[in-house]
């Protein structure tokens, strides 16, 4: 029995390319998800990317400003230590240990101090002559105007004075004067002089040996700038004496 085909080609073929159409539409249809999900993510990721960043811009900026803030301290630190400098060489030119171990080792045989004491004195500004009011400062303001000078900076000086006081016990005057001779001969001390030189009484009753009681007073020196081979010197005078 023959089997006859009543469906055209044209119709078989338009179907065969319809399929394929929609085959077609289907892959690019997946193609385009696919790339919109791409770029869906791409887009989380930048969006993620961005934000990041700009944590870490704020973070930049924070630390930028504490660097900032650091390197402020810093620099006030560094003013702070130099004016500290400045005002321990204006208050203590000579180190307290370094003037210790200077005056013991000055310290005839025999001679020992009981006491040292160090005062801080102002010296008071000198007076005009009579027939003038104000005191030396107002004097000489009134003369620097005369001249046409109220605009001078007048350099501060330094007006105070360390004044040294010692007492000890010497076997006799002859230790007292050499004592007092050493320390004239010292570089960081001046105007030293003898306030009094007394008995003390007797050490030792049976060899009737007797003690003298001396005070000195004497002034530390303010151009004195002492260097490391002159501080290294004490010391080491010190350590041979121990």
């Amino acid at each position: 029995m023959v089997n006859i085909n009543f469906v055209p080609d044209d119709y078989i073929q338009k179907r065969e390319t319809m399929r394929t159409n929609i085959m077609y539409l289907v892959l690019f249809s997946i193609v385009l998800a696919a790339l919109g999900g791409a770029f869906a993510v791409l887009k989380i990721r930048q969006r993620a990317v961005n934000v990041q960043a700009q944590v870490i811009n704020a973070k930049m900026s924070q630390a930028k400003s504490e660097i900032a803030k650091l390197e402020e301290l810093q620099a006030k630190r560094k003013d702070m230590m130099e004016a500290a400098l400045a005002t321990a060489e204006l208050i203590e030119p000579v180190p307290r240990t370094i003037l210790l171990a200077e005056l013991t080792n000055a310290l005839p045989s025999g001679v020992s101090l009981r006491k040292v004491k160090l005062t801080e004195q102002v010296i008071a500004a000198p007076r005009v002559k009579s027939g003038t009011k104000g005191n030396y400062a107002d004097a000489k303001k009134a003369a620097a105007d005369k001249k046409g000078l109220k605009d001078e900076k007048v350099i501060p000086v330094d007006n105070t004075i360390t004044k040294l006081e010692l007492e000890g016990l010497a076997p006799s005057d002859i230790q007292v004067a050499g004592y007092i001779a050493s320390l004239n001969n010292s570089i960081l001390l001046d105007n030293v002089a003898l306030v009094l030189s007394e008995e003390a009484g007797k050490t030792n009753k049976e060899e009737e040996v007797s003690t003298r009681e001396f005070k000195l007073t004497a002034t530390i020196r303010k151009d004195v700038h002492l260097s490391q081979k002159d501080i290294d010197g004490i010391r080491a005078k010190r350590q041979s004496l121990l």
